[in-house]
């Protein structure tokens, strides 16, 4: 095994964090030279800045630190092209680790051969996440109940209206998709509301606040008795679409729609018609299938619809969380312990 681990640092980190690294796990050597990474716009901005541009000089600079390293932390660029280029340049490269819960994706689309994909180890920031998401997936499943889109329009209008029954979520049903890091911390506090939560896995796994665990085969059948839906599962072939056109049409009752995980898992075209038809009542949408979201999308002018840009998951501690998960996936890499968050290489999550 190997006794030292040479990381050519590919994204943004401050001095605090390069020291927790190196202090958590002393065997890390970690190159680093900020000058030539993109500076963060906001906390956890691992792309950076759009308009930092390296010179030619600062170009190949990078390339080289990239290229005599053990381990990337992060994707360089946030670019699939330049990680195409760093595993093929870089013999001797064994693990990179993404900022992102969904890095799966980002490794499928550097197109890298089976070859590359057996030498390299790749591992996501899937957890660091849960809680703020689990947060915002709660408020979605609130704001569909007190029926939010309502409240904000007659307070627009100063309208006093006549009082109305609110719906509860003590009581409620609701779906979650994926029982990953994100969607077992909402499964946990929907159930700590009173809900009854059906967990769609495709694996008999048993998880807190979990009443029963539905096949994804099987989440139409089990549509026209839930109240909510949440979906926090990543964006693969097998979850493209999951929730389609056949899962909306069989919605009654104007259930709420929550997506914290991937875009491309709803139909939006298909959603925008379950709303039209008062199939579905609410959609809390962090994530959508083409982003930045189109001025041209329906979604934004629909008052049952919240359209969150890609915010939710941010909070001051994430950066510090992905740091410390890094420190312990070097440890178990130098050790030949299993790496945690590993990247499944044939459907990429």
């Amino acid at each position: 095994m190997s006794t030292r681990l040479r990381v050519a640092v590919a994204a943004p980190l401050t001095d605090e964090l390069h020291a927790l690294i190196e202090a958590t796990e002393p065997r890390i050597e970690l190159v680093r030279d900020a000058s030539l990474v993109a500076p963060m716009r906001w906390a956890a901005d691992y792309s950076g800045d759009p308009d930092f541009r390296r010179t030619p000089e600062q170009q190949r600079r990078f390339e080289v630190l990239l290229d005599s390293a053990d381990a990337l932390y992060g994707i360089p660029d946030v670019d699939p092209a330049a990680l195409s280029r760093t595993v093929a340049a870089n013999a001797g490269l064994r693990w990179v680790h993404t900022m992102a819960a969904g890095g799966g994706g980002q490794v499928k689309a550097a197109g890298l051969s089976a070859a590359d994909l057996a030498r390299v180890a790749f591992t996501t920031s899937a957890g660091v996440h849960g809680g703020p998401l689990a947060e915002f997936a709660v408020f979605g499943v609130l704001a569909g109940a007190k029926d939010l889109a309502r409240l904000i329009a007659q307070q627009r209008d100063r309208e006093w209206s006549g009082r109305w029954e609110m719906r509860q979520v003590a009581g409620q049903t609701i779906l979650v998709l994926g029982l990953g890091g994100i969607g077992a911390v909402v499964a946990r506090r929907l159930s700590d509301l009173g809900a009854t939560v059906l967990g769609v896995s495709r694996r008999d796994v048993e998880v807190d606040g979990v009443d029963r665990i539905v096949r994804p085969d099987d989440i139409v059948a089990h549509a026209p008795s839930l109240d909510a839906v949440v979906n926090t599962l990543p964006g693969t072939d097998a979850t493209h679409h999951l929730l389609g056109a056949e899962f909306f049409a069989a919605l009654t009752g104007g259930a709420t729609v929550v997506n914290v995980g991937r875009g491309n898992v709803v139909d939006e075209t298909a959603l925008v018609e379950a709303l039209k038809a008062g199939r579905a009542g609410f959609a809390a949408l962090d994530v959508f299938e083409v982003e930045p979201l189109p001025e041209s999308s329906p979604l934004w002018s629909r008052s049952d619809v919240l359209v969150s840009p890609h915010t939710a998951a941010l909070d001051a501690g994430e950066e510090r969380r992905i740091a410390e998960l890094f420190a312990d996936n070097a440890g178990r890499l130098l050790d030949g312990r299993p790496l945690r968050n590993r990247v499944d290489t044939v459907e990429f999550y």
